[in-house]
């Protein structure tokens, strides 16, 4: 297996564009792209173009007649038909969407695809991570589901075991559907309380259906509110036990960025710093627990376009590369140029927000009066004793 990682990258992907006014706006991939050449993490990976996922893939997870109204939605944006979801205020329809979507899928795919085969033990597509998506409708600024499509390959090649960690804002709820009753994916999804936020989904209680796939969906239900030690807390006290017990063959990850304080469409506290520390424990639990520490990392949300995601997912780029970059240096002049001449925005001038990573371990105990302590204990009582864990 090579150890150098492998960066997905196509700058066809940009144009995944719903439109200026909407808030998922293309920049954010060409500025992570362009923080990652100027770190030079460009050498340290090998940066590949896979093709569109074709017909035969989509439908791993897509129904056929979805990715029909796709393509005709695609081909003529005003004839798109809002029963699939297209056209609507969250995916407006645009010329070619589905060249786009399909591009963006098969990034993920390949890397899969390349991880699965030993070509690299891990790949990043930062311009995945389009976790909503449904086999039958578009959702949430979500056309094809690209993790889905990613895990429903590996599961075609022999994979028995996948593991599905995400930590987006909004829960993974995609893809808990496509795997709801397939013991051999285990979801995890660390997001904001389902009652605040969309999807509406997630709760702790949805634990997978009766019989062979009961436990195989674990959801932490976080208050609004939360900042870096509850977030850290809350995925150290799921995450690697649940990773450890079943030992999966693959670990995918979507680290969607808009757990930051900054962003505009949640209300978590997280810092850039607290979404690094993610990004390296998931690459350490790759290593300790995953068949020869094969990882694909996806991007993900993340609308706070400038300040947040460019840093973010180049940090993850840098981890997955193992050549992590240094939070406190200072950011090439170059990237800053160039944010400024394309967004008018003053670009952060290091790759920290200056907060120091802590978190209080699980079996320190919990207080149970912490709406935080009780979101972990809602999880860990509704799936640990399904497999087997005590809770």
């Amino acid at each position: 297996m090579s150890g150098r990682g492998l960066l997905m990258w196509d700058e066809a992907v940009t144009k995944y564009d719903f439109g200026p006014a909407h808030p998922m706006d293309p920049v954010r991939l060409a500025l992570t792209m362009a923080l990652v050449r100027a770190y030079g993490l460009d050498r340290a990976v090998d940066v590949v173009a896979a093709k569109p996922a074709g017909d035969s893939t989509l439908r791993l997870v897509h129904r056929e007649d979805f990715v029909a109204a796709v393509r005709e939605a695609s081909a003529n944006p005003k004839a798109a038909d809002q029963s699939y979801g297209l056209g609507t205020a969250d995916d407006p329809a645009f010329a070619g969407m589905h060249e786009a979507s399909a591009l963006i899928a098969g990034q993920s795919v390949g890397a899969a695809e390349a991880v699965w085969r030993g070509v690299a033990a891990h790949a990043v597509n930062f311009a995945g991570g389009l976790h909503h998506a449904m086999p039958g409708a578009a959702s949430g600024f979500c056309i094809y589901n690209d993790a889905s499509l990613a895990i429903a390959r590996l599961l075609e090649l022999g994979a028995e075991r996948v593991a599905y960690v995400d930590v987006d804002v909004h829960h993974g709820d995609g893809v808990q559907a496509a795997f709801w009753d397939d013991p051999r994916v285990l979801t995890i999804s660390l997001h904001e309380h389902p009652r605040l936020l969309f999807p509406g989904t997630g709760w702790p209680e949805e634990t997978g259906p009766a019989g062979a796939g009961e436990g195989s969906a674990v959801n932490v239900a976080l208050p609004a509110g939360t900042g870096d030690e509850g977030w850290l807390r809350a995925f150290h006290a799921v995450v690697p036990e649940l990773l450890a017990d079943f030992r999966p063959q693959v670990l995918v990850t979507q680290h969607g960025a808009d757990t930051h304080f900054e962003d505009p469409l949640a209300h978590l506290a997280v810092s850039l710093d607290a979404q690094r520390a993610v990004q390296e424990a998931c690459h350490e639990l790759a290593h300790e627990y995953v068949e020869d520490g094969r990882w694909v990392a996806l991007g993900g949300g993340g609308y706070a376009v400038v300040d947040v995601v460019p840093r973010s997912w180049t940090h993850l780029v840098g981890i997955a590369a193992h050549a992590p970059v240094d939070p406190e240096s200072v950011i090439p002049s170059s990237w800053r140029d160039e944010v400024y001449a394309r967004t008018r925005q003053v670009a952060p001038g290091r790759m920290t927000d200056g907060r120091a990573v802590r978190w209080r371990g699980w079996d320190e105990g919990y207080d149970p009066a912490d709406r935080l302590d009780q979101a972990v204990l809602a999880t860990r009582r509704a799936v640990f004793p399904l497999r087997g864990l005590l809770a």
